[in-house]
């Protein structure tokens, strides 16, 4: 039987402002507030709250037959906990139909998978408790940054103890296998992926509205009939996209919601279901290994990083960016904690690509690409003088693992403790639980030892 994993990923820009050289030192906050509140209530009153409304309706309609997954990148939700609650209030909805997992991902949307581990696990380790205390579920699938993925990362992931991962099928990875079916990672087999159909999802997310497209209008029945045409051994159809793509690269007078709508009475028909990756890495075997040597992602055709490390300027700002990560990860200052996650997202660095894409490219303040480099490296310069005041430049290399080690060791113990903790919990509540048990065979031999006095 063939199934859907329907998944939408939320993420919302940090925009920065206008910094100059001669800010540098002196002015130590870096974003544009007015954007920021302007564009992300655009975004939730176009797209978010329109499209998660139909979908909470959908799950309720169909009664835990329609079923989604979701991922929100930490600086995302905190933008939305701020500029629109609208969309939290919404998400918590969702969360109360049973019918919506929560994934995890980076909390800051950034490219820390290719650039230091420890800031990798860190930060994945704070979305799963983010996730965790707002919506009360523990992510058991990842999904990347743009699904960013490669052996090693799929290693890491594994090694953190997820099940699953979501990432790209792209063609030069799979040749002529099919993205229809549950990999896993070379690394670790324990790790299984989810590939996403790549022309499936774009043709949601890119051509529905496209007046031009061969196949335009794409109707639900269309689609639902291409998915099942599908050869028979081919049981995961993978639709991955982003929120936005509902109302905002798909406006809404296009009915891209009422399609949405139509899908599962359609699926249906067809005896095809919807899954949540959890319950499809659960449930199925993997057919074979995934060897991604280097590492693929969702976004421009070549599907690789070249959109943010591809020139030689994104190369010099992601790795002055990075060049304290150590640092920042033995920080306590909870602004400098912001600002690293702030300037961590990936929108930085593809501000400054000079890659044609075909796809126009919304850069905001900036004219140019290198007007995005001059502006962001000005902000990391500061950034880094303050960063290097409370760790200092010339402090010796052995004296940084020190502290970096002391650190590890401390997360190690309080992982242990915390291990430690949950198991004497348990133990109590079996005591707990024991103890009314002994009590009435007391009560019990006591009566008969009355009873026997008595005769």
């Amino acid at each position: 039987m063939k199934t859907i994993c329907l998944y939408f990923e939320i993420h919302q820009i940090i925009h920065l402002k206008r910094y100059r050289c001669f800010d540098i030192g002196r002015d130590h906050y870096y974003y544009d507030d007015y954007e920021n509140d302007r564009s992300i209530t655009e975004i939730a009153e176009r797209s978010y709250i329109p499209a998660l409304t139909t979908l909470i309706q959908m799950a309720k309609d169909n009664k835990g037959a329609f079923k989604i997954a979701v991922s929100l990148s930490g600086v995302g939700l905190e933008q939305l906990e701020i500029h629109a609650p609208r969309v939290v209030e919404l998400l918590h909805e969702l969360n109360e139909t049973g019918c919506v997992e929560f994934l995890a991902e980076p909390y800051s949307h950034g490219l820390s998978s290719l650039a230091n581990e420890e800031c990798f696990r860190e930060e994945v380790q704070r979305m799963v408790q983010k996730i965790k205390q707002v919506f009360g579920q523990t992510s058991q699938v990842f999904r990347n940054s743009s699904l960013i993925y490669d052996n090693e990362i799929g290693g890491i992931v594994a090694d953190m103890g997820f099940k699953g991962m979501l990432t790209e099928g792209a063609k030069h990875v799979l040749g002529w296998k099919s993205p229809h079916y549950v990999y896993h990672c070379a690394y670790n087999p324990d790790l299984k992926l989810l590939l996403r159909d790549f022309k499936l999802s774009d043709d949601i997310s890119l051509r529905f509205s496209n007046s031009e497209w061969s196949e335009y209008p794409l109707l639900a029945d269309k689609y639902i009939n291409w998915i099942d045409s599908t050869p028979k051994e081919e049981q995961v159809i993978n639709i991955f996209m982003e929120l936005s793509a509902l109302g905002m690269a798909q406006p809404l007078s296009s009915n891209i919601l009422e399609f949405l709508k139509a899908l599962p009475a359609c699926a249906k028909e067809k005896g095809i279901t919807f899954s949540t990756p959890t319950e499809i890495v659960t449930k199925l075997k993997s057919v074979d290994q995934v060897d991604v040597p280097y590492p693929m992602s969702w976004v421009d055709e070549e599907r690789d990083t070249s959109c943010w490390l591809g020139n030689l300027m994104q190369r010099e700002a992601f790795h002055k960016l990075y060049s304290v990560a150590d640092r920042v990860r033995i920080c306590t200052d909870r602004r400098i904690k912001q600002d690293w996650d702030y300037l961590q997202a990936s929108n930085n660095f593809r501000f400054m690509t000079t890659k044609e894409t075909g796809v126009g490219l919304n850069r905001g303040i900036y004219d140019s690409p290198y007007d995005a480099f001059t502006n962001y490296m000005n902000i990391v310069g500061d950034f880094i003088s303050r960063v290097n005041s409370l760790y200092p430049v010339d402090m010796d290399n052995e004296e940084l693992s020190s502290l970096l080690t002391t650190i590890k060791n401390q997360g190690e113990e309080l992982v242990e403790l915390n291990n430690e903790v949950a198991r004497l919990r348990e133990e109590l509540k079996k005591s707990e639980a024991a103890a009314p048990k002994k009590t009435s065979t007391r009560k019990t031999a006591a009566k008969k030892t009355t009873k026997k006095a008595e005769n």
